[in-house]
């Protein structure tokens, strides 16, 4: 059975009359990479400082790596490394001064410290730049530092906090290489939280979506795309002629086929199952000359435009 690293279980935060979190409940399990996707605003910051035991919950249970972050905050920041959207290193130090310093607060052995602080400065890609002071790194350089900082401590899991903002995308794109080598190599259990859902899709094993405070539906995508859009999971589109009203009933009464509909001389089905097959088949069968032919599933940019427009300022 794999462990669950994270628990939150009915956790409400509550400023006066404002939900941040209301009613959330989560797992992650130790090994995997946990993406939390919402809107600015959604409660995912909240989230993560109370999973940090920076803030209390009003009710329910956080507990992190097995310790409950509310009753012992100290012992969970022992476990988990966290990179904020903007770290704050000594701007007048080099990057491998701010890591061995770290090291220090954390009363590694300076030969160690030494040691593992180039090893993760070649990690990320800075290992030229150990000797340069931190206020001439650029965003993404300073954001890979950051993520060479939190791995000093050799943390059980990592929570990341919208840790691409203001990189390009190129640096990006190396960012999140560098997350899922991690994951990948050292099983490191990882929660990043993020608004940008490309970037999600692209390295996590499963998503939460997190709207106005609440969860509002978690899993991979094929999970995700049925909990979200229920029934139709699947859209079919079809040019083929000739189209008449008896061909289009008789792939309606498909067992798995929602609903046909005809637009721009496309026929598009909507079902809950991919029957693309059976319907290709039945086309060529019944004498009707098949042009195209493809199948759509529903994406996070489909998940975006319906639960997050319009929640960007919430």
């Amino acid at each position: 059975m794999v462990e669950e690293i994270i628990k939150i279980e009915n956790v409400t935060k509550q400023y006066d009359q404002f939900l941040a979190v209301n009613d959330l409940s989560l797992t992650i399990k130790r090994g995997e990479i946990f993406g939390l996707l919402g809107p600015n605003g959604a409660g995912k910051t909240t989230t993560i400082l109370m999973l940090l035991g920076l803030s209390e919950p009003t009710k329910g249970k956080v507990q992190v790596c097995g310790i409950d972050s509310t009753r012992y905050p100290i012992e969970v920041k022992r476990k988990v490394g966290y990179l904020p959207d903007d770290v704050g290193f000594y701007q007048h130090m080099t990057g491998l001064e701010n890591l061995l310093y770290t090291a220090a607060l954390n009363g590694i052995d300076r030969k160690e410290a030494e040691n593992r602080a180039f090893q993760l400065l070649k990690e990320v890609q800075l290992l030229e730049a150990a000797n340069k002071k931190v206020g001439k790194y650029s965003r993404g350089m300073r954001q890979r530092l950051g993520l060479a900082d939190v791995l000093m401590k050799k943390p059980e899991v990592i929570i990341l906090d919208e840790p691409t903002l203001g990189i390009d995308p190129e640096g990006v794109r190396d960012f999140l290489k560098l997350i899922k080598n991690l994951n990948q190599v050292d099983q490191m259990t990882v929660l990043l939280s993020s608004h940008h859902l490309h970037q999600v899709q692209q390295i996590c094993d499963r998503v939460g979506i997190f709207v106005k405070g609440k969860l509002l539906a978690e899993g991979n995508m094929e999970s995700l795309i049925k909990q979200l859009f229920l029934q139709d999971s699947y859209i079919i589109k079809v040019k083929a002629s000739p189209i008449d009203q008896e061909l289009i009933e008789k792939i309606n009464s498909f067992h798995d086929v929602n609903r046909v509909e005809i637009d721009d001389h496309y026929v598009h089905i909507y079902c809950q199952k991919d029957v693309s097959a059976e319907i290709g088949k039945f086309i060529i069968e019944s004498g009707v000359s098949l042009y195209h032919l493809s199948l759509k599933e529903y994406g996070l940019d489909e998940i975006y435009h319906r639960y997050f427009e319009g929640s960007e300022s919430a």
